[in-house]
């Protein structure tokens, strides 16, 4: 298991996923984003809802946004919709896939 450079839990399971940045070769850099998941039918990926406010000024008011992210799930880390996880921003691993999961959040 290497050291990916970033503070997280390490997974207590093995894989032999090439695309796993804790056992394979995939290197994370860039955007840290922490998401809830809203789907896991696809493939070894998952889609994850960000959450952001903004401020409306003339109307006083804070909107909610919402960002969708589509991103790698390693074999090592299991995770359901509804669960919050941490991704990290990797090179292109498909046409909408830049990010991979890191870490579940308690």
């Amino acid at each position: 298991m290497k050291n990916i450079g970033i503070d997280v839990k390490l997974p207590e399971k093995e894989c032999t996923d090439v695309n796993c940045p804790f056992h394979g070769h995939l290197t994370v850099r860039g955007q840290i984003i922490v998401g809830t998941v809203v789907s896991n039918k696809m493939n070894k990926s998952i889609v994850v809802r960000k959450e952001s406010k903004e401020l409306i000024k003339k109307y006083e008011r804070y909107a909610t946004k919402f960002s969708k992210y589509h991103a790698h799930l390693p074999d090592c880390i299991d995770v359901k919709p509804g669960d919050k996880v941490k991704i990290a921003e990797c090179r292109k691993l498909a046409k909408t896939i830049s990010f991979v999961v890191i870490e579940k959040v308690d």
